[in-house]
């Protein structure tokens, strides 16, 4: 699977942490070496068939023991569902950890931002600066005050360097002012929801920033619409696909026999992006491959996790050089 190595592991503790985030430990066979911000890939059974989905590494200890934190989602592709019926000794596959979101260990400042349970990669970064004695400040964004995954934790880390928002109680703090106060090359690692994570690229650009100092994690669920069902007409095979509310663009086009190209399913790549000829929804672009001009200019998705707000979508996909590639009656007699 992608050249990783992948273990048998055991579900060994299951807490919750808020109404919505619960915690899993699981045991790996052996110590596995997990970088701050590192996920590892897990295993999951969704309509009766594996799944693969990504999770970050909250914390990690020499026996083996690695650490994840899950939040339940009522519309997702089933991942989370499947993760919330795991108790205390089910088996679970996972690979080693992936290391893709490391802090700098050289700035002279880092603002870590994390909104809802884009905290679980932030614990990492936090412990790790601290234990380097690296300058760090936290700010934590939460709907309320039962969502607050991992506060005491960052509280005793940080302390007065944390700072969370509740916004039941609290106004949104000012983006521009907090990006402002770093040093020309300070860093932001961030971690949240799609909405917030495009504002602060705006803004990291506006000041005109080095783009290799922001640094994020995302989690394609987000997006700026309610997940609804819609329909994707591929014209030049001459089919329409629908594509439910608990599957992704890029399945459904798969499953329909459009081969699509594809690799982290999370909306960081652009490899599974296709071509917009024609759109009579909303575009919901959830990644994080394309600018915010590049989306508003509506020539390009990426069907892992982008979707459309009702309605349809006609789409031309990325081909393999064969112009028939991708026709289902082809791959039917390519494949027999």
């Amino acid at each position: 699977m992608n050249g990783l190595t992948w273990f048998d592991t055991q579900v060994v503790q299951v807490r919750d942490l808020t109404p919505t985030v619960r915690e899993f430990t699981l045991q790996f066979p052996q110590a596995v070496t997990a970088a701050a911000g590192a996920h590892i890939n897990v295993q999951v059974i969704v309509g009766n068939l594996p799944e693969t989905r990504s999770y970050s590494i909250v914390d990690s200890h020499t026996n083996g023991q690695v650490i994840i934190a899950v939040k339940a989602v009522d519309v997702s592709r089933g991942g989370s569902q499947y993760m919330w019926s795991l108790k205390s000794g089910t088996r679970l596959r996972a690979s080693e950890p992936v290391s893709l979101f490391e802090p700098s260990w050289t700035a002279p400042e880092v603002l870590l931002l994390a909104g809802g349970i884009g905290v679980t990669p932030l614990v990492s970064h936090a412990r790790a600066l601290v234990q380097r004695q690296r300058p760090v400040h936290m700010t934590y964004l939460v709907r309320n005050t039962q969502e607050q995954a991992y506060a005491d934790t960052l509280r005793t880390l940080l302390g007065d360097a944390l700072d969370i928002h509740v916004a039941d109680t609290h106004p949104a703090p000012d983006l521009n002012a907090l990006i402002g106060a770093l040093p020309p090359d300070g860093q932001l690692a961030m971690c949240g929801p799609i909405g917030l994570m495009e504002a602060v690229r705006s803004i990291w650009a506006q000041q005109g920033r080095p783009s290799a100092n922001l640094r994020y994690e995302t989690f394609g669920a987000s997006g700026h619409h309610p997940t609804q069902t819609f329909t994707v007409h591929v014209p030049r095979l001459g089919i329409d696909v629908s594509v439910g509310t608990g599957q992704t663009m890029l399945d459904a086009l798969n499953a329909a026999g459009v081969t699509t190209l594809s690799n982290c399913r999370r909306g960081e790549c652009g490899l599974c992006s296709v071509d917009i000829i024609a759109a009579d929804g909303a575009i919901d672009h959830r990644d994080v491959f394309y600018s915010p001009a590049q989306q508003a200019e509506q020539h390009k998705m990426c069907t892992c996790v982008s979707r459309i707000a009702g309605g349809s979508v006609t789409i031309e996909p990325a081909w393999r050089g064969d112009p028939d590639w991708g026709r289902p009656e082809v791959l039917q007699r390519k494949t027999s």
